[in-house]
């Protein structure tokens, strides 16, 4: 493993999200160290995410054309694509964990980038999926 750090969709949309302020401030601070550390991992999956939600549930919400921006910034962060080895994984990690779909999909990418850390609000802070440790990071705002 490395000291790469898998993000998931919610952490992004945070950052972008001016009706939770504190929530904002701590998933933009996280990013920008991981952008600093060079370190952040994702996967098509969270960038379709990512657009989707942010163009059309969060209020305000961004723009098509400025979505794409932030998809193409991302886009250095070696986004992992779908493909079937990677559907066959998520589907083992939904069969052990119990997990949804898209959540075993996050942790089969995040085990197929290298990552040790998975920074998510939806998956339990502290758990442990194929060596992978998950981290809340808003875990302390209660």
């Amino acid at each position: 493993m490395s000291d790469f750090v898998f993000v998931d969709t919610n952490i992004f949309l945070y950052a972008r999200d001016a009706s939770e302020p504190k929530k904002q401030e701590v998933a933009a601070q996280r990013l920008s160290e991981l952008w600093d550390e060079r370190n952040g991992r994702l996967s098509v999956q969270v960038l379709n995410e990512y657009f989707v939600n942010v163009t059309q549930k969060l209020d305000p919400g961004l723009s098509p054309d400025e979505a794409w921006d932030d998809v193409e910034a991302l886009s250095v962060w070696e986004p992992l694509s779908m493909d079937l080895t990677l559907l066959q994984r998520g589907f083992a990690v939904q069969r052990r964990y119990g997990l949804s779909w898209w959540d075993s999909l996050i942790v089969a990418a995040a085990e197929a980038a290298g990552c040790d850390t998975i920074l998510s609000e939806d998956l339990a802070d502290g758990e442990l999926y194929f060596g992978i440790t998950v981290e809340n990071p808003f875990r302390h705002l209660g």
